[in-house]
């Protein structure tokens, strides 16, 4: 006979070996799920019938609309990885911060962010900053570790910048909104940016050999010819930031409408960097990203003006609809042209694959996570939590601890599917009294999104690293791209001890009431008022 205490223990256990035999991780929480499942109805710990809510759940994951967003955001990730953007990116901010020392650091450091809050896959960045940028490195001398360090940790920025895919799955897995955590989230991926900079500057004035300046002789675009080729990446790409993330944030498209807007732009962007397409494909491309924009200018002029009449702004939109059906009647065209066409298929394709992996994963998931609630799971894990010494702080450090190591082993899917729901109810209690409410989940989630950077970077299963070894010449040694990961590392983790040391920096973006102490709260009840006359008095005989 097993004790109901040591049930969630030992699912957990069989779990952590499941991952450490490399069975795939969907179908091994499916089957620990089932397996547990079935012994606590032998032994009586609930009824057959607990397990007729998983039908239920499999059909709420699948009907999920929040989900949706998923195959958007990847398909856009998927057509921006290889449409040219990084390319120009790179070239004109590696001409424009080269003449300093670590300027070709700064370019990758600063596309990185840009990629990530377009692209929302570390694969994307992190291969297209390899291909394009390592070569260059090497020639004007950039030391090994830090080269391939810069571009694997500036790769991973995408983990927590919107509209990254991590930040979508916690929204889901604790219950907030996507805009939430996207505003919450911008802090930390700023300051991470910063992070990274700075321990650029560092080295170029410690140890400049690191990172030289490029020769003036190697610079080939000067003035405005220099200043148009980085407007001619930056530009674009930051309209179709405003396009998504403006919408999220403001509550004017759902994430899955933002999501598809962003898959429209992608395509857009992608026809306006081919170059073969000549100047009729690329003006198309500018009239449909401009299109786009005046539909979201519009859709903030409306919610900016309250009790607007809507017949007034009824013909403009119509005008904006039309000209960007227009603009997609020509891109049907100029989507014939055999490269792009082939492009369109890898993006389904790849798109297709993660789409499944995370379904699977999430279902996988909602049968351990149903059981092991079952057998009193979350009982077992908050008693196991809120008794740490230290109180919150001794919370939030074991839990990033957990998530560390937990994260040598599994990526962010999984964490995010596995762990997060057992976490959920302990952190919204154990933090609410620090921000509120509404905040401590999105403080807590936002937290982990940048500790699970790190499931990318450290050696030896970070797949970045990985992406980084497919695509490196044979003259960079993999013990030199692990040990050129180590400090990266360190300063990612440095950005979680600022997130839990200033709530702040996830919090002040969040619009969130004033915060009130139920402790605190006073009810008077008003004194009964006297009665003008006295009521009448009856004598009984």
């Amino acid at each position: 006979m097993i004790p109901l205490d040591w049930m969630p223990p030992l699912m957990f256990t069989g779990l952590i070996l499941f991952m450490l035999l490399g069975f795939p991780v969907a179908f091994s929480l499916s089957a620990l799920g089932l397996a547990f499942g079935f012994v606590a109805i032998e032994h009586g710990f609930f009824g057959p019938e607990f397990l007729q809510a998983l039908p239920q759940r499999f059909y709420g994951i699948l009907s999920n609309d929040l989900l949706l967003a998923i195959p958007f955001f990847t398909f856009m990730g998927a057509i921006l990885e290889k449409c040219g953007l990084a390319e120009d990116l790179l070239d004109g901010l590696g001409q424009l911060f080269g003449p300093v020392r670590g300027g070709l650091g700064y370019a990758v450091i600063v596309v990185g962010a840009i990629l990530g809050a377009i692209t929302g896959t570390v694969a994307a960045s992190v291969i297209a900053m390899a291909l394009i940028a390592m070569p260059v490195m090497m020639r004007y001398g950039y030391n090994t570790r830090y080269l391939t360090g810069v571009i694997a940790a500036s790769g991973t920025i995408t983990q927590v910048i919107p509209p990254s895919l991590v930040l979508v799955v916690l929204a889901d897995q604790l219950g907030r909104s996507v805009g939430d955590m996207y505003a919450g989230a911008w802090g930390p991926s700023l300051f991470q940016v910063l992070l990274f900079c700075g321990y650029t500057l560092f080295l170029s004035v410690f140890l400049p050999k690191w990172v030289p300046a490029v020769p003036a002789e190697a610079l080939t675009l000067k003035g405005w010819p220099l200043i148009k080729k980085c407007l001619w990446g930056i530009v674009p790409s930051l309209v179709l930031i405003f396009l998504v993330l403006g919408t999220l944030a403001l509550g004017l498209a759902t994430p899955t409408e933002g999501g598809a807007m962003g898959a429209v732009g992608a395509i857009l962007l992608a026809v306006l960097h081919n170059e073969n397409l000549g100047p009729w494909g690329q003006r198309a491309a500018l009239a449909g990203l401009a299109a786009l924009a005046a539909l979201t200018v519009f859709g903030l002029i409306d919610l900016a003006v309250p009790g607007r009449p809507a017949w007034i702004a009824t013909p403009a939109s119509i005008m904006f609809v039309v000209l960007f059906a227009a603009i997609i009647a020509l891109l049907v065209r100029t989507l014939m042209i055999p490269e792009l066409r082939t492009l369109i298929k890898q993006a389904y394709e790849a798109t297709m694959r993660i789409t499944a992996m995370v379904i699977f994963i999430l279902i996988g998931s909602t049968c351990f996570s149903l059981v092991f609630q079952g057998v009193d799971g979350g009982v077992w894990v908050e008693h196991l939590l809120t008794g740490l010494p230290g109180g919150v702080v001794g919370f939030l450090v074991v839990v990033n601890l957990f998530v560390f190591v937990l994260a040598f082993f599994l990526d962010f899917f999984e964490i995010a599917f596995i762990v997060v729901p057992m976490l959920a109810p302990v952190a919204q209690k154990m933090l609410e009294p620090l921000v509120g409410a509404d905040a401590a989940l999105i403080w807590f989630g936002v937290m982990l999104c940048v500790n699970m950077q790190t499931s990318f970077m450290h050696p030896p299963f970070g797949f970045a690293l990985f992406y980084l070894r497919a695509v490196a010449p044979k003259a960079i040694k993999t013990l030199d791209i692990y040990w050129g990961a180590v400090p990266w590392v360190g300063l990612q983790l440095i950005m979680v001890g600022i997130v839990i040391a200033w709530p702040q920096v996830v919090t002040a973006l969040l619009s969130t009431g004033p915060t009130i102490d139920p402790s605190k709260v006073q009810i008077e009840a008003p004194a009964p008022e006297p009665a003008d006359e006295e009521p009448p008095q009856i004598e009984v005989k």
